[in-house]
């Protein structure tokens, strides 16, 4: 009997590498810094207590998930954000709403009904 691997995505997606790369926090801020615009290492390195080899290993991983293209213009490399791999990793979490709705909802009623039996045993 062959199990079904259920939500599970070809090798070719790149979720794994999206998320892995949005695991980290420095990797976030220097995301959210590009979203404003490239920006070379050594202006992203500045905010941090980090080396620009460090911010250059960063932006390494951030580039194999696609997340940025790094330019090349006479010496320097500038970075920027490539927002498209993060909508497949939107749309993978956009599919667990239903689930906590459904949750809440679930939640919301049984709290509703606690209350009223409360209220009914206060008033007798």
């Amino acid at each position: 009997m062959v199990m079904e691997r259920i939500g599970y995505q070809p090798k070719s997606s790149n979720l794994d590498a999206v998320f892995g790369a949005l695991a980290d926090p420095t990797r976030r801020a220097i995301l959210t810094r590009l979203a404003s615009g490239e920006a070379s290492v050594k202006d992203l390195a500045q905010p941090f207590e980090m080396s620009q080899p460090a911010i250059s290993k960063h932006l390494k991983v951030l580039e194999n998930a696609g997340l940025v293209r790094r330019g090349i213009e006479k010496q320097k490399r500038p970075a920027k954000l490539v927002a498209a791999p993060m909508s497949e990793a939107a749309t993978w979490l956009a599919d667990f709403k239903t689930f906590w709705d459904d949750s809440f909802g679930q939640l919301d009623d049984l709290l509703n009904a606690l209350q009223t039996s409360s209220t009914k045993e206060n008033e007798e």
